[in-house]
């Protein structure tokens, strides 16, 4: 039923419709028309040809002609189907085209007087009287002209008038079969035309269907009629254009918008890690400096000595705190995408020659011996500052966890090319690192040997550095457990084209 609905709904079947409705409504109208008028302007029509009978008789009569007035009246009777009596004035009868006419003429007059009193008198002056009359016998109608002849004769004229109603019933019927193959060919013809109105505008509301779903691909193709539907498709397919850029440009701007906010919210973050990082951290240090700075001012020992060693102290920790906040700034950067590389070619052999250079005394300390072999220079390509952080946190790292193994303490640095990046492995005899803290010791703050005093420990960040700038390279890093030892690597991207020189 509501498909049925939706159907009577739709402007082609509402437009075939009307126009089938009008034609019903024309048709029907005529049929009326013809029913209530066609008799009256028949019976006015024969009235005037009974008229000009009359007239053409007197003429005859007038002009007195050699013409042959029987054969001249039959052909005029015979033309126009009806009949003619004339008598004299002692009511003789001198003409007639139906022999019967005589004879039913006395019952026409007597009905005649009975119509003109019912009011059935179509015409009549000083001449001639037109009445409508009913032969009873014969059961038939008849216009009956009665008129006098300027030579005394009394003219009769009978047109019957059956086949006026006869017409007017047969037209009827026409109009009736007419309007039947009139419906069938202009239903046939407003399909069409509704077809021909509707499918631009079923292809118009299609597209107006996909632009209100964002949908901007569909078209209005204009068919150059220069009709309102192809003004309409036209406006249809600017609009479109104009929503689309318009669309576009909004989700541009979104994009830009959640980019700035997830800048926002990623800066919102570092700086709350930062202050939740730098509070932990600093706890210790401010507490000692607090303690040492109150030992000097009330003189806790009063020997130049002592105040030195805490003002020795108190420098010291300031340096370590100084050292700390700046690493942190440095991993907060890392880790939210604040720190642009400058990336360049560089021998990373000499790179670090440089760093073990820097810890010489490092070195000699914990008498450890140092084994790099590489002698060749081998390139690669990144930035020179990070590179060194990494390998100076990896070198540092292992002389504070070297160990004495098979009667030595020693770390191993080795270069090799893995795919298409260069790998540095560092190497110290020692401990093996317990299993579960071989994630772990990449995140920041943890330390593996908690009993370290402050002196030898570090602070914990410097391994969550190499996190940070190997994932903003997108390189591997790692750590494994060896048989004598342990071993820290990390890769670095190779120029393209620059060759490697040694192995």
């Amino acid at each position: 039923m509501e498909r049925l609905k939706n159907k009577f709904k739709s402007v082609r079947v509402r437009l075939f419709l009307s126009l089938c409705i009008v034609i019903v409504i024309i048709i029907l109208c005529l049929i009326t028309i013809n029913s209530i008028v066609l008799e009256t302007f028949y019976l006015y029509s024969k009235m005037n040809t009974i008229k000009d009978v009359y007239a053409r008789i007197n003429e005859y009569y007038q002009s007195n002609s050699n013409i042959n007035l029987e054969v001249e009246l039959k052909k005029i009777a015979y033309k126009n189907n009806f009949d003619i009596l004339i008598k004299s004035d002692n009511d003789i009868t001198i003409f007639s085209t139906d022999k019967d006419f005589l004879s039913s003429l006395t019952r026409i007059t007597d009905s005649t007087q009975i119509a003109n009193k019912n009011g059935n008198q179509l015409f009549k002056n000083e001449n001639i009287e037109i009445t409508k009359a009913n032969d009873v016998i014969n059961n038939a109608s008849y216009i009956l002209l009665t008129g006098y002849l300027v030579n005394g004769n009394t003219l009769y004229i009978r047109m019957p008038i059956a086949p006026i109603e006869e017409s007017v019933r047969i037209s009827n019927n026409l109009l009736i079969f007419i309007g039947g193959i009139t419906i069938i060919i202009s239903g046939i013809f407003a399909s069409f035309l509704s077809r021909k109105f509707t499918e631009p505008i079923l292809e118009l509301n299609e597209i107006a269907n996909k632009m209100a779903k964002l949908d901007f691909s569909k078209k209005y193709i204009i068919k150059d009629t220069n009709d309102e539907i192809d003004e309409l498709g036209s406006n249809i397919n600017i609009m479109s254009d104009k929503l689309e850029t318009t669309i576009k440009q909004l989700r541009s701007n979104n994009i830009e918008l959640e980019k700035d906010i997830e800048e926002k919210s990623k800066i919102d973050e570092m700086r709350k890690q930062f202050i939740s990082d730098v509070s932990h951290e600093l706890k210790t240090p401010i507490a000692l400096i607090q303690g040492y700075a109150e030992g000097l001012i009330e003189n806790v020992n009063t020997d130049e000595g002592s105040r030195k060693f805490y003002a020795e102290v108190i420098l010291d920790e300031s340096n370590k705190m100084d050292k700390l906040v700046k690493q942190l700034l440095e991993l907060m950067k890392l880790e939210y995408g604040k720190r642009e590389f400058n990336n360049t070619s560089f021998n990373v052999v000499e790179l670090i020659k440089e760093v073990i250079k820097k810890c010489k005394v490092m070195i000699e300390e914990n008498n450890i011996e140092v084994v790099f072999d590489n002698k060749q220079e081998m390139y690669v390509y990144a930035d020179d500052f990070y590179i060194d952080q990494i390998v100076t946190n990896y070198f540092t790292n292992a002389i504070k966890h070297a160990d004495i193994v098979n009667g030595r303490k020693q770390i191993k640095i080795n270069l090799q090319k893995v795919e298409n990046k260069v790998r540095v492995k560092v190497f110290n005899t020692g401990e093996q690192l317990v299993e579960e803290d071989l994630d772990r010791i990449w995140g920041r703050f943890y330390k593996v040997d908690t009993s370290r005093n402050r002196a030898a420990g570090g602070s914990g960040i410097g391994l969550a550095l190499v996190k940070a700038i190997q994932n903003n390279y997108q390189n591997k890093y790692g750590v494994e457990n060896k048989e004598d030892g342990v071993e820290f690597y990390f890769d670095i991207n190779v120029p393209e084209n620059k060759i490697n020189r040694g192995s």
